[in-house]
């Protein structure tokens, strides 16, 4: 199948997907079957460091020859699986109950959405969404097709921080009246720069996907992540890089994984000014603290009118003391951190249950994302409808929560 009679079958724009019907009835010995929807550095971190449990990798695809041939080097089995440059291929030719999509942030939601339609269950790699519609329209395709749908964001997995995050929601710091977290960067425009040589065996077109189809350059390539067309600011210490975690915890921590602040306020002129979240009941999240490039900033400080927690990657600090007390064990940090987040994925495939991080609590933490950087490009307060997912009064700033896309990439209609 070319991608142009995939997308034919597949996009809402020139048809309905077929979708298909798979069995999800898997017995507690029957292997979960995988595959990975983009081999790129990250993925290969996971393949090579990560325990799958009972689930078996067995195709993998990539729009780059380069990274196929890289990331059959890092597992034992890896020249055993099967090798896709289309991963619609992929999903039509195996018989996988899920697919680990770890691709570029631009590209994400359309893979996720060709999954779902396929029968396959999702691990998508954070940030979840590119815009807030994106999120949207994802959240409706994986309960329209009955899919699982885990979000990379593992804290929620970690049994440190989901006892950690159970004090504050419980009140065992009494009422929360702030909370802070990093001052997380935001994306960069892109100028142009005139094209380089492209590598073999690369698919720019597909790379490109919703976005403009520019000249190559290996910045836009490899350094991807900090450009606006292609995430919102996901190089490492980004709004939607491990700011995803950071604001993830808080929304965990808060009680309000379904829904979101109602204000977001820029502090001071700036496009790096610090942003201000107003939650409904009056709680303040901060992006204020200083960067200092340290993973215990994976988190969040949440201050209570009785006490004070500190939830970090795989721990939590506390005032009092004594609210550690019967908390499960740190949580490493490094390889094998994820085992616990992947196994509630597998576990979720063959259980049909809701995942840890299920696909709209990925949406609306990563909406929140979506927020910090819509605050900080119109320079001013903004009031926000967590139940419609709107703006109140400001068409300028609705207009940001969704972007055109290139013609042979929409989203399917769902």
């Amino acid at each position: 199948m070319n991608r142009r009679s995939f997308l034919t079958s597949t996009t809402g724009a020139v048809g309905a997907f077929p979708y298909v019907a798979r069995s999800t009835v898997l017995g507690a010995n029957d292997r979960v079957h995988l595959g990975f929807l983009g081999v790129g550095r990250r993925a290969r971190h996971l393949i090579q460091h990560e325990d799958f449990g009972a689930a078996r990798i067995t195709a993998v695809a990539d729009i780059y020859d380069g990274s196929i041939a890289q990331a059959v080097k890092v597992h034992p089995d890896g020249p055993k699986w099967a090798r896709y440059k289309d991963y619609r291929q992929m999903l039509e030719k195996e018989k996988l109950d899920g697919v680990f999509v770890q691709t570029t942030t631009h590209a994400r939601v359309l893979c996720c959405m060709h999954a779902l339609q396929a029968g396959v269950d999702v691990y998508a790699e954070k940030p979840l969404t590119l815009t807030v519609e994106e999120g949207q329209v994802l959240t409706r395709a994986a309960r329209r097709y009955k899919r699982v749908l885990q979000t990379g964001t593992q804290q929620r997995s970690m049994p440190i921080n989901i006892y950690a995050s159970r004090l504050v929601s419980a009140g065992k710091i009494g009422k929360i009246e702030k909370v802070t977290v990093c001052d997380f960067i935001g994306p960069e425009r892109w100028k142009p720069l005139p094209a380089e040589p492209m590598p073999e065996g690369l698919d720019w077109d597909e790379w490109c996907n919703q976005t403009e189809l520019r000249p190559y350059h290996p910045l836009l390539h490899q350094r991807w992540m900090r450009w606006w067309d292609y995430d919102g600011g996901g190089a490492s210490w980004g709004v939607s890089g491990w700011g995803t975690h950071s604001l993830d915890q808080v929304q965990d921590a808060l009680g309000t994984s379904l829904t979101g602040p109602v204000e977001i306020i820029p502090e001071e002129p700036g496009e790096r000014c610090k942003v201000t979240l107003r939650y409904a009941g009056g709680t303040l999240v901060k992006l204020e603290q200083e960067i200092i490039k340290d993973h215990q900033q994976l988190g969040a400080i949440f201050e209570g009118t009785k006490g004070r927690i500190q939830i970090v990657r795989g721990d939590y600090f506390c005032d009092p003391p004594e609210l550690k007390k019967g908390a499960p064990e740190i949580t490493k940090e490094g390889p094998g951190e994820m085992v616990s987040h992947i196994a509630n994925f597998v576990d979720c495939i063959k259980t049909r249950k809701k995942p840890n991080a299920d696909v709209e609590i990925g949406h609306r933490s990563n909406s929140v994302c979506h927020l910090v950087n819509i605050c900080r490009d119109l320079q001013r307060k903004l009031q926000w409808d967590p139940k419609a997912e709107k703006f109140i009064g400001d068409a300028e700033a609705n207009k940001m929560l969704s972007r055109p896309r290139r013609k042979g990439y929409e989203l399917p209609v769902v």
